[in-house]
């Protein structure tokens, strides 16, 4: 490589940092604001700022396909999102039916089986499952994948998808009686609760980064992402309406 070559190379990469670091510095400030601004309609931050991320970026050249928009690898995409959805619910059926396992699904959010529906099929894929899909295996993972290479995208993309749920994950022992049995409800047990939701969080974002890479598309990890939630809250409240009796 010449000179000349190298300075564009390494111009080039410092661009791509910085574009890194501006994505995940955007992430934090919707994230905080969402999540601990006492501010009206708050529940409408992140899917908002994450619609004006993928505009800005795409309005700064990131193509379709860098953002797993490409329509070329949608029917693949869908295929690998389906799959994934029956995997999932059939893991989580399971998990229901043995009584070990049964206690982690009852989390008092999804008590009610109308409340877990509505979710499912509404709040979930548009408050959590889409703008957490497009802000990171769409715009992070696209700024990722320009400038560091598989172990950095797995790493940087994984981890900073865990460290997104450390806001929402506060008192979560709290409303699940599986983790309030086995954590307890104090201060440990708390932080217990959030480095266990960090730690899953993370090991399901580098699923997801997993999966939009081998299917190029980003419905794979949506499916993936929504089977999880979904399935996990309709879940709950059939384990809640089971003991009910």
């Amino acid at each position: 490589m010449s000179p000349h070559d190298r300075v564009l190379f390494d111009r080039s990469r410092l661009r791509g940092v910085v574009g890194v670091v501006g994505v995940l510095g955007t992430l934090v400030a919707i994230n905080l604001t969402a999540n601990l601004a006492q501010l009206p309609y708050r529940e409408w931050i992140v899917p908002l700022a994450v619609l004006m991320m993928v505009v800005v970026v795409k309005a700064r050249g990131m193509h379709w396909a860098e953002l797993g928009l490409s329509v070329r690898h949608m029917p693949r995409g869908l295929a690998y999102g389906l799959a994934a959805t029956v995997a999932v619910a059939v893991v989580v059926t399971a998990g229901c039916l043995i009584p070990a396992t049964s206690p982690f699904f009852l989390s008092e959010r999804y008590s009610d089986l109308r409340m877990a529906v509505f979710s499912a099929l509404v709040l979930i894929p548009l408050m959590t499952v889409l703008p957490e899909e497009f802000a990171f295996r769409g715009v992070l993972q696209g700024a990722l994948e320009r400038t560091f290479g598989t172990t950095g995208v797995f790493v940087i993309g994984s981890l900073a998808f865990g460290l997104w749920h450390v806001t929402s994950s506060l008192g979560l022992t709290a409303g699940n009686a599986g983790l309030a049995e086995v954590l307890g409800t104090g201060p440990v047990g708390q932080l217990a609760g959030i480095g266990l939701a960090v730690t899953a969080t993370s090991v399901a974002g580098a699923g997801f980064i997993w999966i939009r890479r081998r299917s190029r598309s980003l419905l794979a990890p949506i499916g993936l992402h929504w089977a999880f939630n979904a399935v996990g809250a309709l879940a709950a409240a059939l384990t809640w309406r089971a003991l009910a009796g």
